[in-house]
């Protein structure tokens, strides 16, 4: 990936819907070989995907909440049966696996408290969830950013 292939994905980053021929004269390309480079980053998994980002508030989703979560045990068959729960649980839009005393954490959104205790008491019933712990988010500082390109 060279200097213009980055400066393609900064632009991307900072509107999606920009047209390939906006992008092509941000960074000093003619519209085809711009294209072209799109693609390329397209087909190379670069650019996994578009998305549009929707305001969680305006969405009704008024409370974001960190689960950290301990599995009572890691065997493979475990993990992936926890995996498998936490992907079709729509309140998680985000689950990373971390180091330190708990294996997961969970980024929930929910509309109020009662549609976060519903969302509880689903993990909850997961027999080989351990322990929960829950952050509530009181606002957001930086959230959504562009991934630096390096």
């Amino acid at each position: 990936m060279d200097k213009k292939d980055k400066q393609i994905l900064m632009e991307l980053q900072s509107d999606v819907r920009k047209t390939t021929a906006d992008i092509a004269d941000a960074v000093g390309l003619s519209v085809s070989p711009c294209a072209r480079r799109i693609r390329k980053l397209e087909s190379d998994g670069v650019i996994a995907g578009y998305q549009v980002k929707l305001d969680r508030k305006k969405m009704g989703l008024m409370m974001t909440f960190f689960v950290n979560v301990r599995l009572s045990n890691h065997r493979d068959q475990v993990i992936d049966a926890f995996e498998e729960a936490i992907a079709e649980m729509t309140e998680v839009i985000s689950c990373h696996v971390i180091s330190g005393s708990y294996d997961y954490l969970l980024e929930v959104v929910s509309k109020d408290l009662p549609h976060y205790e519903s969302f509880m008491r689903k993990l909850q019933t997961l027999n080989m969830v351990q322990d929960i712990n829950t952050n509530l988010a009181i606002r957001a500082v930086k959230q959504g950013s562009p991934l630096t390109i390096v």
